[in-house]
């Protein structure tokens, strides 16, 4: 069964029911899937590898997949665009694994129900505790349900962003070299 995080609306939980297992297939896991109203509704799928780092092809690769699929089991019966994506540097955070994943990084996190007097949580994740999300705030380090979570999505800040061009550089996705680094030589000119 796919949790809240992933797929808040029964047709989304429909949707991620149907493609979890060609996205699994293909060596991805589902982060996320919305169904998101307008003129013409747009299905936005967010899919990752398990060690991170999904590139624009895989995203090509997996829309072409799953198109298939959503085609022939039809959960959507009116025109719909369909975006598949990374979940990006201050990603969704939608399975307990992301906040072990990412402790020590900030994040927002909100609860479905009030929990100690709030709904909404800043803080440095400190790791989970078998279905705790644990969180450093203010206060200290609170515990919340898994369950309990109604959105959760990580703060874009330098650490991050470092450790994601880290990861990126070790994975052998980006190297080192960027025109700021290349030294050329220059002859001098005697006048």
């Amino acid at each position: 069964m796919t949790n809240d995080l992933i797929a808040k609306a029964a047709l989304d939980r429909r949707i991620a029911e149907i493609i979890t297992p060609v996205i699994e297939d293909m060596g991805f896991e589902l982060v996320r899937v919305r169904l998101m109203g307008g003129k013409t509704p747009l299905l936005q799928i967010m899919a990752d590898k398990p060690m991170g780092g999904i590139e624009v092809d895989d995203c090509g690769d997996i829309s072409t997949a799953i198109s298939a699929v959503l085609d022939v089991e039809e959960p959507i019966t009116d025109q719909y665009t369909l975006e598949v994506s990374s979940p990006g540097i201050d990603r969704p955070l939608t399975r307990i694994k992301d906040f072990e994943a990412f402790e020590g990084y900030e994040a927002k996190l909100e609860t479905a129900e009030q929990v100690g007097g709030r709904k909404r949580f800043k803080g440095v994740l400190a790791g989970i505790d078998d279905t705790e999300v644990l969180i450093n705030v203010d206060e200290g380090t609170i515990g919340l349900q898994f369950d309990w979570l109604s959105d959760a999505k990580l703060i874009l800040t330098d650490d991050l962003i470092r450790e994601m061009l880290r990861q990126r550089k070790a994975a052998g996705v980006i190297d080192d070299a960027t025109p700021n680094d290349t030294e050329t030589e220059r002859g001098s000119e005697e006048d």
